[in-house]
């Protein structure tokens, strides 16, 4: 990171009030989403196994076809928080709108592509021939509402951008408890099994999709800005998105990578290795959200051509995830007894289990610290060097992991691999921060 002097305890205050003021309710928003499908498995699961392993391949489908268009949230909040510090709300609310459109855009390219190809998508799963026809049921359905999903993923873009978590969270507790009630009365109710199940959740994304558009467009009206699409502006926002899909693309490569390198270990260890995953998938909900207040900070103190105060912000969000690593990591060991037993009775499946989470207890601190760095980049709209730092990330952590099962490595090893790929990705962040390169000051970069 630049050197610079220490900021005063004013300033550093000030910092923690901002900091914790976006982070506290972006943290609640991003566990509120994976309770969506919680939910609809613990509903789905009382009508049948086959039911249930169908919304499971579905799920897997749905999240991962709308996780890669995450970019839709993050660069919408670094474009929108720079025009909020340069002072021009009304073009921070366009901005906000190509963001919108162009996930409209995007969600109806998607429903294209997935409801002619349902079948083939689930039948890469092997699915059994009992579990197909309800995970085809669910993702046919299910797919007419990811418009409403990804406009959701860019409205929250544009309220980060502004400054405001709280709203987010506000739409994602109503929206998990509406999901909820819909399922119940959908699926038994109206008896219409896992197809109530896809539909409530259609309707939840949807009433979500239209509380956030209902609270851009009154702002937009408020401040004067145009609600039409405009060609150029959704043609800049794609452009912008570009590399953070690159980068996206890559993390999903590593997960996957891991995912079947544990396959390879044998059937304990994969087990195992779900989860230790879902912890550290857990884990990254409270980091993230200090990266989400990163993005909105850093965003606007460079849009008000404040560099220095840029500077501070990022050190003092290092030193809160770093803190937060650590005590994530202290939390880790301390529960690591109790927390294993919970998915796994299987003796094998626990001394697999309880040797890797030492170490991703051990990497929190160096995960704090890139997930808040990733966070300030991604505010300073920085893309093109996430991209080619997360390739390169890709490049080191792939021979290392795939070298695990041919040297006899177990799960414990696996996980090594991956605090190496955290350390890379840390090291690339805090060069390229240390560089300074990324502070660009200016309504746009």
């Amino acid at each position: 990171m630049t050197q610079a002097p220490a900021a005063p305890k004013a300033a550093r205050r000030r910092h923690d009030r901002e900091i914790v003021a976006l982070a506290v309710p972006a943290f609640g928003a991003l566990v509120a989403e994976p309770l969506f499908v919680m939910a609809d498995s613990a509903i789905v699961g009382h009508l049948g196994t086959a039911q249930l392993a169908g919304l499971g391949i579905a799920s897997a489908l749905l999240t991962t076809a709308v996780s890669v268009f995450v970019f839709l949230a993050y660069a919408t909040t670094a474009a929108v928080a720079r025009r909020v510090g340069a002072g021009d709300l009304p073009a921070a609310i366009r901005q906000g709108m190509d963001g919108i459109w162009l996930a409209l855009l995007l969600g109806v390219a998607v429903i294209a592509v997935a409801l002619p190809t349902a079948p083939a998508l689930v039948g890469l799963f092997g699915a059994s021939d009992a579990a197909t026809p309800h995970a085809v049921t669910y993702l046919r359905i299910s797919a007419l509402g990811i418009p409403a999903m990804l406009a959701v993923l860019a409205a929250t873009g544009v309220l980060r951008g502004l400054q405001d978590t709280k709203t987010p969270l506000y739409v994602a507790i109503g929206g998990f408890v509406a999901n909820g009630v819909l399922n119940v009365l959908l699926v038994y109710g109206a008896g219409l099994g896992i197809a109530g199940s896809a539909w409530g959740t259609v309707l939840a994304q949807c009433a979500m999709a239209a509380v956030y558009l209902t609270v851009v467009v009154r702002g937009a009206r408020r401040h004067g800005a145009s609600l039409r699409p405009d060609a150029a502006g959704i043609r800049a926002c794609a452009q912008a998105g570009v590399p953070l899909l690159a980068r996206t693309l890559s993390l999903k490569a590593i997960v996957i990578i891991a995912t079947a390198v544990a396959a390879r270990l044998g059937d304990a260890d994969i087990a195992a290795h779900q989860i230790v995953l879902s912890l550290w998938s857990l884990l990254s909900f409270a980091l993230d959200a200090i990266a989400i207040a990163g993005q909105a900070i850093i965003g606007r103190y460079l849009g008000a051509g404040d560099a220095q105060g840029a500077r501070d912000a990022c050190r003092r969000m290092v030193q809160w995830g770093f803190a937060s690593g650590v005590v994530l990591g202290l939390l880790v060991v301390l529960a690591r007894p109790v927390f294993v037993p919970l998915f796994s009775g299987d003796a094998a499946v626990q001394d697999a289990a309880l040797p890797a989470l030492i170490v991703i207890a051990l990497a929190q601190p160096i995960c704090g610290i890139v997930y808040v760095l990733d966070g300030v980049l991604m505010g300073a709209g920085d893309g093109p060097y996430l991209a080619w730092a997360m390739l390169i990330t890709l490049a080191v952590f792939a021979p290392a992991a795939l070298l695990v099962p041919t040297l006899g490595g177990a799960l414990t090893s696996l996980w090594v691999a991956m605090t190496l790929m955290m350390t890379v990705r840390m090291l690339t962040l805090w060069l390229r921060s240390r560089s300074g390169r990324w502070i660009v000051t200016g309504a746009t970069r």
